[in-house]
């Protein structure tokens, strides 16, 4: 791992340090990695500052000055734009695969033409295929469910395709008109409206293979119990069927001797789970909405498809407090970029009032995922005695009895005294 000297980027100095390099799909993180943040648009600018405080106390206390992070800005969204004229300049994408994994507050999707979110653009640029997202609850957060602890889920959810991969026709459009016709020339019976808009929905054996190689690999190293592929192949056979499919086929073929399904579970062992083995089950979509609700307990990990993910992690997140303490990440072969799950909130920005859990949990995952669990567990166990300690941010206060309301930034030195 080399150290990078005399560089920049958006005009911006690469400070001293050294890449994280990738083998094998996983990261190889040298001491002092620089890793490139972007500060977010609206309350991106308080959040990010007061994570970055948070980020290396953590570190500082985990290592006694052996490791630490050498920051590097890179521009997107707002600030990118007011100063380079464009939303994704093409220096921070580069900067972005040089360096391999970075961090980043929420961002504005431009209104009008040009890129449609720089979020979904930066997942299919790097080809970020797997969305992590765990939710857990923190003991004192508000929550609207009776007993939020027994929900403790990751989510994996599928990052590029499906009907999220934006290939998408207009009403009307000369491709729209193109695609019904070719279909009824495919069958005569299929009746396609023809003031129709056009979604296309591929879901590929080898995408849905790699998301669910992934779910179950974390399933073993963090020694889950399950995990859940989550689909809606009852109706769509093809995609969300065959996403299922494809999910029982690998877990068979690449980690039979640690995973058992649960028709063989039932078929064999009368329901007992063989010790060290992790069930593999699947479930519809609209039932898994019921069971975490319900019977949250009797899930662990979670594998899905594009579009169910993003229902999914967001109404999970709901139970436990909401958005703002679900961190989230982009994780691909040969990078990884760890986002806050919320948006820009812009008529708050600026007045070190809103809650920077996201962020700050995002970082905690980052940490975790560089192999960095010291300071991760720091980071974790700081922010859930912040909150027993009724220290919060407005939006939870208002919903605690007792609370002291705090800053954003004093949020942020509450978390730090608290390591």
């Amino acid at each position: 791992m080399s150290q990078v000297m005399d560089k920049t980027y958006n005009g911006i100095k690469v400070p001293q340090g050294e890449k994280i390099t990738f083998k094998d799909g996983k990261p190889v993180t040298p001491n002092k990695p620089i890793i490139p943040f972007i500060e977010g648009d609206g309350t991106g600018r308080d959040i990010w500052k007061a994570s970055k405080v948070v980020f290396d106390a953590a570190v500082k206390k985990a290592y006694k000055g052996e490791r630490e992070v050498a920051w590097f800005e890179v521009l997107a969204g707002e600030k990118a734009n007011d100063q380079t004229k464009e939303w994704l300049p093409k220096d921070t994408l580069d900067a972005l695969k040089e360096f391999g994994v970075g961090i980043k507050g929420p961002l504005t999707t431009p209104v009008g033409g040009g890129i449609r979110s720089l979020n979904v653009s930066l997942r299919q640029i790097f080809d970020l295929y797997c969305c992590v997202r765990p939710v857990r609850w923190f003991s004192g957060v508000p929550s609207p469910v009776t007993s939020p602890e027994k929900l403790d889920v990751v989510i994996f959810r599928e990052n590029t395709e499906d009907v999220y991969s934006g290939i998408e026709y207009e009403a009307g459009s000369p491709e729209a008109k193109k695609i019904i016709e070719t279909i009824k020339g495919i069958d005569a019976k299929i009746e396609i409206r023809p003031d129709s808009g056009i979604g296309i929905k591929p879901i590929s054996k080898t995408g849905s293979q790699r998301l669910v190689r992934r779910a179950i690999e974390y399933a073993i190293k963090h020694n889950k119990p399950s995990v859940t592929l989550v689909h809606k192949g009852n109706i769509m056979k093809y995609t969300e069927g065959a996403f299922r499919d494809w999910g029982y086929q690998l877990a068979e073929a690449e980690f039979g001797d640690k995973t058992i399904s649960e028709e063989k579970l039932w078929a064999e062992f009368d329901g007992k789970i063989p010790a060290g083995k992790i069930l593999i089950k699947d479930r519809i979509a609209d039932s898994m909405f019921q069971q975490v609700l319900l019977r949250p307990d009797e899930y662990s990990v979670l594998a899905t498809t594009n579009l169910n993910g993003d229902y999914l992690s967001d109404a999970c997140a709901a139970q436990v407090g909401g958005l703002g303490i679900a961190p989230g990440a982009n994780i691909g072969d040969e990078c990884a970029i760890f986002e806050a799950t919320h948006g820009t909130a812009p008529k708050y920005a600026d007045k070190d009032v809103i809650n920077p859990g996201s962020v700050i949990l995002s970082g905690a995952l980052m940490f975790e995922f560089l192999g960095w669990t010291e300071a991760a567990d720091l980071i974790y166990s700081a922010l859930a005695k912040t909150i027993q300690q009724k220290k919060v941010t407005y939006d939870m206060e208002r919903l605690m009895s007792g609370a002291t309301k705090v800053k954003t930034s004093e949020f942020a030195k509450h978390i730090c005294e608290n390591m």
